[in-house]
């Protein structure tokens, strides 16, 4: 196993956290604190080939490996967890489209989503099927050669920002056979958007309702084969919960970075915050924990690369550890910095509040669990998860 990045991880991690430096983190708070959506800096994004990671080149994309996506991720999540998290759903998007969609539609789609010129959303969560994600009530009616679009989805990020989405709509049976996916345009007529959702965290990125009434949509559109949406929505969920699990590494790596400069410049009792050693035991906690959420999300990703038969529970376990963790890692920072970690003078209460997010998005961690433990405990299991 090789835990060292090598010279081309090193060179677009060194790229990655010189955006985030420079394009993120002077106005991550104010985005925050005015709900502001950045479309000119995840634009930007674009232009460093970040808003296509892993969307395979001839399109537009990196065509980067989900591991050295995390990488990428990890840096710019250091800056802005909120505004990260949508540009890795937008890269989630634009990986779907490029894996499932036609050629014209990959040709047409794909590289606008690429180069952060379009925007993407991705459309599985409704008001009555959150963690039952497969009794979504979203149907597409095959009418000639198009489809007609009706229902409701709830949550989404980017929603009312973004240019194409993905929706998860049912075609057929009951249950997740029944489930194909398709891309939309936004602007279809009978497309309509909710109020901004008023949030704890993530509020750089607005999330809406999205209503489809009659939407009407070629037939073209449709992702892979009908029947095939909720494969496709678990597979882009395990890329998903690498990112949002980064995304917490981030979040925590930037929270530590400010907690370790505060206790060497705070004084009290005639001393650094860093000559105590009950806090010295705490920042030693809290870094061994964060290395441990790093190693398991890069471990996943590796499996998610490499294709293994186990890939989804690795991923499952690395989205629980690494936004457990990281949660823990952001906590204990805004204790270490006191009164001033409450005030929005100081990032890491919103560092804090975004990695709380994390906890609950691409499937809570208590169905993270339940995939982990279904795994383990499944008939006739004989591969080891090790």
């Amino acid at each position: 196993m090789q835990f060292n990045l090598d010279e081309n991880q090193i060179a677009f991690q060194d790229a990655a956290r010189s955006f985030a430096e420079k394009e993120l983190a002077p106005y991550a708070s104010d985005w925050d604190a005015n709900k502001i959506f950045p479309r000119e800096a995840i634009q930007k994004a674009g232009e460093q080939g970040f808003c296509g990671v892993y969307t395979r080149e001839d399109v537009g994309g990196l065509g980067f490996s989900r591991l050295d996506a995390a990488i990428i991720f990890e840096e710019l999540a250091a800056a802005c967890p909120s505004t990260t998290a949508y540009i890795t759903i937008h890269n989630m998007v634009t990986w779907m489209i490029d894996e499932f969609g036609s050629e014209t539609i990959r040709q047409t789609i794909c590289p606008p989503l690429a180069a952060g010129m379009k925007f993407g959303s991705y459309c599985l969560t409704e008001p009555d099927s959150g963690s039952d994600a497969a009794s979504l009530k979203t149907t597409a009616v095959k009418q000639g050669d198009t489809y007609v679009l009706n229902g409701t989805k709830a949550f989404i990020s980017g929603a009312g920002e973004s240019d194409f989405l993905v929706v998860m709509a049912r075609t057929g049976e009951a249950g997740p056979k029944g489930i194909s996916a398709f891309v939309v345009p936004a602007d279809t007529p009978g497309i309509s958007f909710g109020e901004k959702e008023k949030k704890l965290g993530w509020n750089t990125q607005p999330t809406r309702f999205v209503f489809f009434d009659q939407v009407v949509i070629p037939a073209e559109n449709l992702l892979g084969k009908e029947g095939d949406g909720f494969k496709m929505a678990l597979k882009g969920l395990d890329g998903g919960r690498i990112n949002v699990g980064i995304c917490s590494v981030g979040a925590a790596q930037g929270a530590l970075n400010l907690a370790q400069r505060y206790m060497h410049e705070r004084m009290q009792f005639g001393k650094s915050l860093a000559q105590f050693q009950a806090l010295q035991f705490k920042i030693a906690d809290m870094v061994t924990e964060l290395v441990a959420a790093r190693q398991m999300v890069y471990l996943a990703a590796f499996k998610l690369d490499t294709k293994d038969a186990n890939a989804t529970t690795y991923c499952a376990m690395a989205k629980r550890l690494a936004t457990d963790n990281s949660f823990t890692v952001c906590n204990d920072a805004l204790q270490l910095l006191g009164g001033y970690g409450c005030t929005q003078d100081f990032p890491v209460e919103r560092l804090m509040r975004d990695a709380r997010v994390h906890q609950i998005v691409e499937g809570t961690n208590e169905i993270m669990k339940l995939v982990i433990s279904r795994r383990i405990l499944e008939e006739g299991a004989t591969t080891e998860i090790r």
